[in-house]
């Protein structure tokens, strides 16, 4: 399949402009570009000549080219210096009209976001996000706590995007600008002055393929964006040393930035942390004082004791405890109520604001109204105020602390590859003269290395000598180990057994498939399962009615104590109906919590994903992951995906007066050029033929005209003769008659599962080959096993019937549709969406006599049936690409970069059986989820507004409410990581 860039979310996010084009050239950001556009209003010569004196004479703007005739102009401009939106208001503010701006240059910028609570915080970064200038896509992942942004440099910058995030209320933390795939950091020594620093950065610049380069003098680093094709961290070492003039000598090291990501996380930690014990230190004394040494007589009757007039030693003491609790521990509510208020939504930051505020300054006034009265008497709710913020800090700090082990398993995948790896230098004849040890991180493309027995392999690369068998467990989770031999790829984190190998690196760094599933899983963590529709709009309503609520609790027990309609007695000692209502009242302010909401769904994916990818499934998604469970049939590709996809040769029938070895011959060099594994076996059997009989013939002959015709076969000419090689509808197509004889031969061979390749040459049929490809030895378990699971299994390939069949009945899958090209894969795919199977034994039968008179029975009434397609991601694009789930196996060191929704890095058929019920389990996890949130507000604001009390006299005070609301989200969480103990369903041993 081919590749569509390092993330599946790197697809074009604008389409070609007729207005714009601008083109990005591999220096990055900081170097010149080149932007064309049209402009309306340009008749004539002296029109361009002006532009272009007017453009000329910007700052940064190198060269100015405008054309009268076609009304274009082509501007190359410095980024630093000017921007494309000043190009374009300088040209409008001449009279001229320049057409809408459209980039094509897309910047990525990825930001930590700290102070993000729930559904409506995310949305509320999204927004703001969304707003500025130039932003073309945004996704915020509420638990990832990160903000992946693509927009337009020339119209926006990273300043103005981080401006945005704090207006809006929220913090922002840079974790990389554009995709740092090829970037090293590097401390400096030898630095004294500002002469050595532009030393250094010249020395830098000058080496082919560096793009950018950022110096730090005050901290001796510098950070260098570099083409692996042309140079590396060694040689970026290197200039830095060779940059030494006499005694003035340079040093450079490998210097690893900690993660901003994880950095982060560990500061909200120890941030929440602090201000929970800060927030103990002040609350116990308070509760011990209200709630517990008042009922310990005599000890506690030194709080009565008055100050003046009613205000009691008691009374003053949990006043002033409070209020550093209430206004500066507190803060963060208050600046998060803030915000919200003011971008027009409401979080859990309100609830608690209003929350806190009503018991506090209603205590205040209490205090206030003994301290000038001799004869008032009321109860003070100090220790509700700083209990409740203390609860909601602990909850907090337990949360983040929970969420952060949400990514384990993606942690454990990027700490597969090794720290050291052995480096050979080669003379000019290959031979070894030097080894060295060097960190991984100095590698470059094309480095030779050394892998010793017992050692991890730090790189993907080829391996050019030794034999080994390399256990791949931890990136392929396959358990048996895999021999390795001179011209086999191997990946960087396995670990080679038994055997010594020289490999030669072809990617490094974050090329590496290992940091590519990384890379894939982080940017599906991002990405907005529908599920999560649901929490999103319930959120936009939560807060408002949750006020609402609260108020009409109030009112509900104020007045009806005031009028008498229910018992005084109800009404506890030192306290009226106003102070019964408000704790009431404030108990459903902040029982109530929109976090766990909003954490059900992210919180589940990211594990999800982790553990998938850690088991060799890459799920690129919340949709991904949410369709498959969907997933009632599977609809198979034959070719290397039932089959192992290594077909051979098993028997050649001759039908001419031309020898075996000039029909192999012929065909080999019409088959060549072709990719298809069929074609390759053909090769395979004309090498083979040819060692065997001893033939000085190393070269294949060469052919012309060549053409590949999907799904049917290839033609060209060979030394003047017209080649067909493929099957019979396509030599049928070209008018060659096909004998009885011939016939005969291809009914026999698909007897035997084995597909017929007929060659015809000049028109007539020359021979054909009989290819076997044997079955996949858990192919049939994992048929039958989705039949358990009532999942249909149906096989759609572009071999002929017989084989097809043949195949088929094999593996237990009883629908077939063969003789298929690539797009009518694709079309097959749709009519099973919107078309229902008919899965009646009759039918079955039917379909294994003659399938394609079976074809119009399966036809039924039923519409919407989700389908998955299982596909090696070569022929098969169409296909995946039309289905609800594309599922591609054969996933080597490009893994990270296919098309298709999840990838079975294994080439494993099982783990179609692990996706589809991962997926079901997750998305079963995100549904629980929802029922520990709902269930806490459900059950929790009734008791809160005081259901029960009438009955049994259990209130919920006011912090053991907001207790219970730390502990929804908490629930929620630790709910989402018992997905980490998910275990495949199926595991066949030795498959």
């Amino acid at each position: 399949m081919e590749a569509n860039g390092k993330y599946d979310l790197e697809a074009p996010l604008l389409q070609p402009s007729d207005c714009v084009a601008v083109t990005i050239s591999q220096s990055g950001l900081a170097k010149s570009r080149t932007a064309m556009f049209k402009i309306d209003g340009v008749t004539c010569t002296s029109c361009s000549t002006s532009i272009e004196e007017a453009l000329s004479a910007l700052d940064g703007v190198e060269s100015a080219v405008v054309s009268p005739l076609q009304g274009q102009a082509v501007v190359r401009y410095r980024p630093k210096s000017v921007s494309a939106k000043t190009i374009k208001e300088t040209i409008n503010a001449m009279g001229y009209q320049v057409n809408d701006f459209l980039d094509q240059g897309i910047a990525v910028f990825r930001l930590r976001i700290k102070g993000m609570a729930c559904t409506s915080c995310s949305e509320s970064v999204e927004h703001a996000l969304s707003m500025v200038d130039g932003v073309k896509k945004v996704m915020v992942g509420l638990a990832l706590e990160e903000a992946r942004i693509y927009f337009d440099p020339n119209v926006t910058d990273s300043n103005q995007l981080i401006n945005a995030i704090e207006d809006a209320g929220f913090g922002a933390d840079l974790i990389s600008f554009g995709e740092d795939v090829n970037k090293v950091h590097l401390r400096l020594e030898g630095i004294s002055s500002v002469k050595d620093i532009n030393i250094i950065h010249s020395s830098i610049e000058s080496i082919e393929g560096v793009n950018h380069v950022e110096m730090d003098a005050a901290e001796c680093k510098v950070t260098i964006s570099y083409d692996p094709d042309l140079t590396g961290p060694r040689s970026l070492i290197q200039s830095v040393e060779e940059a030494s003039q006499g005694l003035k000598i340079y040093h450079a090291s490998l210097y690893v930035p900690p993660s901003q990501g994880e950095a982060g996380r560990q500061q909200e930690m120890k941030s929440y942390r602090n201000q929970f014990v800060w927030s103990c230190l002040f609350s116990i004394p308070v509760f011990l004082f209200s709630m517990v040494l008042p009922m310990l007589h005599p000890y506690g009757n030194w709080l009565s004791h008055k100050v003046h007039n009613k205000l009691t030693i008691g009374m003053l003491l949990r006043w002033i405890l409070c209020t550093p609790v209430q206004f500066i521990i507190g803060r963060r509510f208050y600046l998060g109520s803030y915000h919200a208020l003011r971008r027009g939504s409401a979080n859990m930051d309100v609830l608690v604001s209003l929350g806190t505020n009503a018991a506090y300054f209603y205590s205040m006034y209490i205090s206030l109204k003994a301290l000038t009265s001799n004869s008032f008497e009321g109860q003070d709710f100090f220790e509700t105020s700083s209990m409740l913020i203390s609860f909601i800090l602990l909850g907090k700090y337990l949360e983040v602390l929970a969420k952060g082990k949400t990514s384990d398993a993606l942690a454990k995948l990027s700490e597969l590859a090794p720290e050291m790896a052995i480096l050979l230098h080669l003379d000019d004849e290959g031979n070894v003269v030097a080894e060295n040890e060097i960190s991984t991180k100095l590698l470059q493309r094309n480095d030779v290395l050394k892998i010793v027995p017992g050692s991890k392999v730090p790189i993907d690369g080829i391996v050019i000598k030794g034999q080994s068998h390399v256990n791949e467990s931890m990136i392929t989770g396959e358990a048996r180990p895999v021999a390795k031999k001179p011209g086999d790829k191997v990946i960087g984190g396995t670990l080679s057994e038994n055997g010594y190998l020289v490999v030669r690196a072809t990617h490094v760094g974050s090329e590496t498939a290992l940091s590519q599933i990384v890379q894939l899983v982080e940017a599906a963590q991002l990405a907005r399962a529908p599920v999560q529709k649901l929490a999103d709009r319930i959120s936009k309503y939560f807060v408002p009615a949750v006020v609402a609520l609260a108020f009409l609790t109030w009112l509900g027990w104020f007045i009806p104590g005031e009028v008498g309609a229910y018992p005084h007695r109800w009404i506890p000692k030192a306290m009226d109906s106003f102070e019964l209502a408000l704790q009431f009242g404030i108990s459903v302010l902040v029982i109530a919590c929109p976090c766990a909401l909003g954490l059900a769904t992210p919180t589940a994916v990211m594990v999800a994903t982790g553990k998938g990818a850690s088991q060799g499934v890459l799920i690129k998604g919340g949709n991904a992951l949410e369709n498959a469970h969907k997933v009632k049939t599977v609809i198979f590709d034959k070719t290397g995906t039932l089959t192992v996809g290594k077909p051979h040769v098993v028997s050649t029938m001759i039908f001419s007066s031309m020898s075996i070895e000039e029909l192999c011959d012929i065909a080999a060099a019409a088959e060549a050029n072709s990719e298809h594994p069929i074609a390759k076996a053909v090769v395979e059997h004309y090498k083979k033929l040819h060692e065997k009989y001893g033939s000085n013939r190393e070269n294949i002959s060469e052919v012309s005209d060549f053409e590949v015709h999907p799904g049917l076969g290839v033609s060209g000419s060979v030394s003047g003769k017209v080649v067909l090689v493929g099957n019979k509808k396509f030599v049928q197509a070209y008018n060659v008659l096909v004998s009885p004889k011939v016939e005969d031969y291809m009914m026999e061979s698909e007897q035997l599962a084995r597909t017929c390749v007929l060659v015809a040459v000049d028109g007539m049929i020359a021979g054909a080959f009989a290819v076997t490809d044997p079955v996949k030895p858990e192919a049939e378990q994992v048929i039958s096993f989705l039949r358990s699971m009532s999942i249909s299994s149906i096989m759609v390939t572009g071999d002929n019937w017989a084989t097809a069949t043949a195949i088929a009945r094999e593996v237990g899958i009883e629908r077939v549709f063969a003789e298929t090209d690539p797009l009518g894969k694709a079309e097959k795919i749709k009519e099973f969406q919107w078309e229902s199977i008919n899965t009646s034994k009759e039918v079955s039968a039917l379909c294994i006599r003659d399938p394609r008179a079976a074809f119009p029975h399966f036809l039924g009434t039923m519409k919407g049936v989700a389908v998955a397609m299982v596909g090696d991601g070569i022929n098969d694009s169409p296909a995946l690409v039309a289905a609800d789930v594309g599922m591609a196996i054969g996933a080597g060191t490009d893994v990270a970069i296919e098309a298709a929704d999840i990838v079975l890095i294994k080439s494993n058929l099982e783990d179609v059986v692990t996706a589809i019920d991962l997926s079901r389990k997750t998305l079963s996890r995100i549904r629980l989820n929802y029922v520990w949130a709902l269930g806490y507000n459900v059950l929790g604001v009734p008791v809160a507004a005081g259901i029960l009390f009438p009955f049994t006299g259990i209130r919920l005070p006011p912090w053991l409410a907001g207790a219970c609301m730390a502990a929804s989200s908490l629930s929620v969480v630790c709910s989402s990581l018992l997905l980490q103990y998910y275990k495949k369903p199926l595991h066949i041993q030795d498959a």
